[in-house]
């Protein structure tokens, strides 16, 4: 699997309490007829945490029948174990999904030398390639760079999704590594593909998946002021997408669009507050996004 452009990290659709499939193919129809070059199901959007391990299965399987092989799917199957992280992983390969994404563990805090133990486990295990999840803001715990061009050298590792904020981080690798490295922060994306990145694993382009992919592919192609002129236009929405915990702002977007029934998220997340949803209201209205 090449590892390069937006891939979308999908919102897992409810209606009364349960997964909305029906939400969930518009969902990735809209992505795929919009251009991304790849979809996410069960990254941390697609709020793992508070699905059961029968719903990420049901989620992975409902995304893989709607794209019927028309652009790649990544599945999210890390968690803080590394044990439960093996045998999900397999059990998910066995699905027919391109590649996994695995979240660096919670909650334990691990070791540089946790960390590589951990990761080799898993890309030993894993009959699909792995792509390290490094989000320091949900988990507690950074990679150093040193760590993931180590990782990197494993066959099976094919690349980092990093949202560790920091345009740095790019040129960093490449000094080190050639694999892919996926920008993990949204606001960022464009200057991480200018400085060597491979594109940008996504919430942003569930709202706004033409725009997204378009900017990436005008960035990978170093037309860069036309790239820019896009990020322009996409960063209010950048910025208004976090402006409570992700996914409830682009749930509320999707539902405004029309693409999902419902903005419900899964407790302890709740939907949108009122006087968040007029601003967000607001700059989709400016972006003519509804």
């Amino acid at each position: 699997m090449v590892l390069k452009g937006t891939v979308t990290a999908l919102v897992t659709p409810f209606k009364d309490g349960l997964v909305d499939h029906e939400s969930l193919r518009k969902l990735v129809e809209f992505q795929i007829s919009s251009g991304v070059q790849g979809l996410l199901a069960c990254g941390c959007t697609g709020e793992p945490a508070t699905l059961s391990s029968r719903e990420k299965l049901e989620v992975i399987q409902t995304v893989l029948e709607t794209s019927n092989g028309r652009v790649p799917v990544i599945a999210g199957t890390g968690t803080n174990a590394t044990v439960s992280t093996v045998s999900f992983t397999e059990t998910v390969c066995g699905t027919g999904v391109d590649s996994v994404l695995i979240i660096t563990p919670y909650y334990n805090k691990p070791t540089a030398q946790g960390q590589i133990a951990h990761y080799t486990a898993v890309a030993d295990a894993s009959s699909k390639p792995v792509i390290i999840y490094n989000v320091p803001g949900r988990t507690g715990t950074d990679m150093n760079i040193e760590t993931i061009a180590r990782l990197g050298e494993h066959p099976n590792i094919i690349g980092v999704k990093d949202a560790a904020g920091s345009v740095e981080r790019v040129t960093q690798l490449r000094s080190m590594s050639t694999m892919a490295y996926m920008s993990g922060d949204d606001h960022l994306c464009l200057s991480q593909v200018l400085m060597g990145g491979s594109g940008v694993v996504s919430v942003t382009s569930n709202v706004a998946p033409s725009l997204v992919s378009g900017m990436i592919q005008l960035g990978l192609n170093g037309k860069v002021a036309k790239a820019r002129e896009i990020h322009e236009t996409l960063y209010p929405l950048f910025k208004v997408l976090f402006i409570e915990s992700n996914p409830s702002p682009a749930k509320k977007a999707l539902q405004l669009m029309g693409v999902i029934a419902s903005d419900m998220p899964r407790e302890p997340l709740v939907p949108l507050r009122e006087e968040s949803t007029h601003i967000l209201k607001g700059v989709l209205e400016l972006m003519e996004l509804v």
